[in-house]
């Protein structure tokens, strides 16, 4: 853990429950690594995976998923992993944009500095984003297994886990549909 991640162990975990959505017109259940690896640190930190789906680069499919989600109120988290990317068939980014209330803007500066560390200046090509819409928070990772480690290591284990000092998303979570 590093010296900016802090846990105040006199805090009781709270497990939150987080839907998986893989985009891609390649993998399968069979070989979705990126989501396997996703479903596989969700749990390892303790809170429950509420959901998993496949589905192809289709932006109405993608946000009618979302929408699907984002109305269930057994999910309090959506994770995607791919179409993040810049090719034409790369539509994650905008059938989360066309659900989001607010854009979570720091997660996608947040993304990109941890990302260089490891990629370099290629992390430009990637359109992490983040938002929340009636209450759910949604979040939109690139495809490749590093970038999901990346995403869920080194911020959402963190902002997911009510413990986390100074400040997380768990603790504002019964406040996001204030009006």
């Amino acid at each position: 853990m590093s010296p900016l991640q802090r846990i105040d162990e006199s805090i009781a975990f709270v497990p939150v429950n987080i839907a998986v959505l893989t985009v891609s017109d390649t993998r399968d259940a069979s070989n979705d690594t990126s989501g396997d690896t996703l479903a596989a640190r969700i749990e390892a930190a303790g809170h429950k995976l509420a959901a998993r789906t496949l589905l192809k680069d289709d932006q109405s499919r993608i946000a009618a998923q979302l929408r699907a989600w984002i109305d269930d109120p057994k999910i309090d988290v959506v994770i995607s992993t791919g179409g993040t990317g810049l090719t034409g068939r790369d539509v994650t980014v905008e059938a989360f944009k066309s659900v989001f209330e607010k854009e979570i803007d720091g997660f996608s500066v947040l993304f990109h500095q941890v990302s260089f560390q490891k990629i370099g200046t290629s992390t430009v090509q990637s359109r992490a984003c983040a938002g929340v819409a009636k209450g759910t928070y949604l979040f939109a990772l690139p495809g490749s297994t590093g970038a999901v480690k990346d995403g869920w290591d080194e911020i959402l284990k963190w902002q997911l886990d009510i413990r986390h000092r100074p400040c997380n998303f768990v603790e504002i979570m019964p406040r996001l549909m204030e009006k």
